[in-house]
């Protein structure tokens, strides 16, 4: 068996099993942090409330931390469910908005220097491997037919023209 052979059927076995590992560890990372910030053992949780009490003070943490964990387990759930990455998708923008506001308003805890980032500054930027992560997930689908969008918007106009 040749290199070129091994290295062929290694390809052939990782473009398989791609998509559905991307997708148990999209579930794992966003439904285990979730859950975490649910029951109030989210390490991350004085970032959030930092972050909180420099954008909407007046509102109560306790609910949003539990709500935005919330938040967290749907968006894992749904990149386990086939056909719901699309509605994930507008979810995992508005999060990582909110993921990345930290290192623009909270730079005394997310960075030590110009371009060291802190334990908490790198945290958020390991976030670009979830997003290079989605992008996979999402390249991989199929895209909505034109014939499907055309049948759920109406009567297709070559039926028309061999009905006459």
């Amino acid at each position: 068996m040749s290199i070129a052979t091994i290295d062929a059927a290694i390809i052939r076995f990782l473009h398989r099993v791609t998509v559905p590992v991307s997708r148990a560890a999209i579930f794992i990372v966003y439904f285990w942090f979730g859950i975490l910030k649910v029951v109030g053992q989210s390490p991350a949780n004085p970032l959030v409330q930092a972050l909180f009490m420099r954008t909407i003070p007046y509102a109560d943490f306790g609910a949003f931390i539990v709500l935005f964990g919330l938040f967290e387990c749907l968006i894992g759930i749904s990149f386990l469910v086939p056909g719901m990455e699309r509605a994930a998708l507008p979810l995992l923008i508005i999060h990582w908005i909110l993921v990345i506001l930290p290192l623009f308003l909270l730079p005394e805890v997310t960075w030590r220097q110009f371009m060291v980032p802190t334990l908490e500054g790198q945290y958020i930027i390991k976030d670009l491997l979830i997003i290079g992560t989605v992008i996979s997930i999402v390249g991989h689908l199929k895209p909505i037919s034109a014939a499907r969008h055309l049948h759920d918007s109406g009567p297709r106009p070559d039926a028309a023209r061999k009905a006459s």
